[in-house]
């Protein structure tokens, strides 16, 4: 019923001479044809790039770092955590001035 009573209300106020558009709607074939987007560009149209060699190498470059970072931290809290059990923590590195079996693995009493 609703449907019936829109309709009708549509068709009086197309009748009505100053109520009808002079210009045609949004939605009519006439207005789209006179402001019709221009062309975009498909991401689909080319093929998918990745990173460039040098993109991925600063990328590893950069994952590599932060381990090594993170690596350090532990190492060094879990040192830290172990001088305080009064117990030293062979931390070594390349070029050090001693070896990791100078360190003392029993706990030392106090």
């Amino acid at each position: 019923m609703r449907d019936a009573i829109a309709r009708t209300l549509v068709w009086m106020l197309s009748v009505l001479p100053w109520s009808r558009r002079t210009t045609p709607g949004r939605h009519s074939s006439d207005y789209l044809a006179d402001h019709s987007e221009p062309d975009r560009v498909s991401p689909w149209a080319r093929p998918w790039t990745g990173p460039t060699k040098q993109e991925a190498q600063e990328l590893f470059r950069q994952q590599a770092e932060a381990t090594l970072e993170l690596n350090l931290t532990q190492e060094r809290r879990r040192a830290a955590a172990l001088a305080t059990m009064g117990m030293d923590y062979p931390y070594t590195y390349e070029g050090a001035p001693f070896p990791a079996s100078a360190f003392a693995t029993a706990k030392v009493s106090v």
